[in-house]
């Protein structure tokens, strides 16, 4: 079915003229005059965007981003005029507004920024539909992400959780290992069972062993009474070993008999206790690494192995970055009172641009300090390179040194100037895959031509070096 697209623009032949152009692209577009038009419209029928002139009687097409945002939040705005100015585009990207465009403007660039506003709509319900999938009706764990990567992680999930095997979840620290581990004990048959979560490394050794176990009274100085440990408080439920690769050598033989034979003894026991639980076990370790460093057990890494479920680091999905801005504005909102409507695209380019070690939580964070230090309603890319200094200084003072100096107590080189490297690259990178066309390497960038024009000044970049090559 063909989008519906909305065009306000009093010039009738100017609005001819695009609602022609768009047909011929394969959209259904209807035309209105005004923007109290255009609203009765929208009350009447649903669209999947608006494009709409800035200047129109009545009502400005400023005015009508917050009206049509409110009447259809779904639905995305973008704005031409014929006044360029940077105000007036700022303006209109704090009210909500996809995309601004000036006049005269390329009808190609407005169909790739249409299709891109339009994906992104499908994005939306897409995440939509995988909340739901994973959710159980009280609330359950939210997964986002639409990647390869990601759609291999719900599949698996959706493939054991209901098989009542033993599960080890594997992901660098930040990646979601918890999250995944909360989706599988949702939805197995175990669901209306505790959940009971242990951190193997939060706990010290001498008292990990009762932690898991338990002990009776008088087992040892201080035990004076039974106390049941988490494989019996997990009883017909779930019970999840996170940070599994931090479990001292002493204790493994004994998790290996709970894992085969169901049956654990409390410290100071004398009896087996059977148990009826499943085991998700979580780490962020090279499990295989330390089985041939003699550090783990290679009989308890097999019966724990059963089936694995690896979480890929947020570096290896960045295709997943806008799904997880608008999952986490939705949280932040929530959470600090806000009303936070997105971010722009030079932000957004800087999150495309950074590694995330720290991953997907180290993307909570950062999105949560650029909203506080925000005071509009879209974030933009000064709020994130403020958010990027906070932790790279920190992260520096750690390693008692600042990031991006070089040994030798030469120059220390600012986070701008490594954010500068980093967008030029991008541009050198995106024209040499396009073969020097700088239209098509703004496309692959998502940026207007004359703003990549504007970066390649900025740069010294010589577009015509890149002629010729092959991406």
């Amino acid at each position: 079915m063909a989008e519906k697209i909305l065009v306000i623009e009093d010039d009738a032949a100017f609005r001819e003229m695009l609602v022609e152009a768009l047909t011929s692209k394969g959209f259904e577009p209807q035309s209105v005059g005004s923007v109290e038009e255009g609203l009765r419209r929208l009350a009447e029928t649903p669209f999947e965007l608006v494009l709409t002139d800035v200047m129109l009687p009545g009502k400005s097409g400023i005015e009508a981003i917050s009206l049509i945002r409110d009447m259809a939040p779904a639905t995305d705005v973008i704005v031409m005029t014929g006044y360029s100015t940077r105000e007036k585009a700022l303006e209109a990207v704090r009210r909500g507004a996809y995309d601004f465009f000036s006049k005269p403007f390329s009808l190609t660039e407005l169909e790739i920024v249409i299709r891109r506003a339009l994906e992104r709509r499908g994005l939306r319900a897409e995440l939509a539909s995988l909340r739901t999938s994973l959710r159980e009706a009280r609330g359950g764990p939210t997964i986002v992400g639409q990647s390869e990567g990601m759609r291999r992680v719900v599949e698996v999930i959706h493939r054991v959780a209901g098989l009542d095997t033993t599960v080890l979840v594997t992901g660098e620290s930040g990646t979601g290992k918890e999250v995944v581990s909360d989706a599988v004990h949702a939805l197995s048959k175990r669901a209306a069972g505790p959940f009971i979560k242990v951190n193997c490394a939060a706990i010290p050794e001498n008292l990990l062993e009762s932690e898991l176990f338990g002990h009776e009274k008088g087992a040892f100085t201080g035990a004076l009474a039974l106390k049941k440990g988490k494989f019996e408080l997990a009883q017909s439920g779930t019970l999840m070993l996170d940070e599994l690769g931090d479990m001292p050598l002493f204790l493994q033989p004994k998790l290996l008999r709970a894992v085969e034979q169901r049956q654990i003894e409390r410290v100071g026991g004398a009896r087996p206790i059977d148990i009826d639980i499943r085991i998700i076990a979580a780490t962020n370790q090279d499990l295989p690494q330390l089985v041939e460093e003699k550090k783990f057990r290679a009989d308890l890494y097999y019966r724990l192995s059963v089936a694995v479920i690896r979480i890929p680091p947020l570096r290896e999905r960045k295709e997943d970055l806008p799904l997880l801005v608008e999952f986490f504005l939705s949280r932040i909102n929530v959470k600090l009172g806000m009303n936070l409507r997105g971010i722009t695209r030079e932000a957004m380019g800087l999150l495309y641009a950074h590694d995330w070690p720290g991953n997907v939580r180290q993307l909570a964070n950062v999105l949560e300090r650029a909203a506080i230090m925000s005071a509009g309603e879209v974030l933009e890319a000064d709020h994130f390179r403020d958010a990027f200094q906070v932790r790279a200084r920190a992260a520096g003072q750690e390693q008692g040194r600042v990031p991006g100096a070089v040994g030798g107590g030469e120059h220390v080189a600012s986070l701008r100037q490594t954010l500068e490297d980093v967008e030029r690259s991008m541009i050198e990178t995106a024209l040499a895959k396009k073969d020097g066309v700088q239209k098509d390497a703004a496309a692959l960038l998502g940026i207007s031509p004359k703003n990549l024009w504007n970066k390649i000044q900025k740069h010294g970049i010589d577009p015509a070096r890149f002629s010729g090559q092959v991406a």
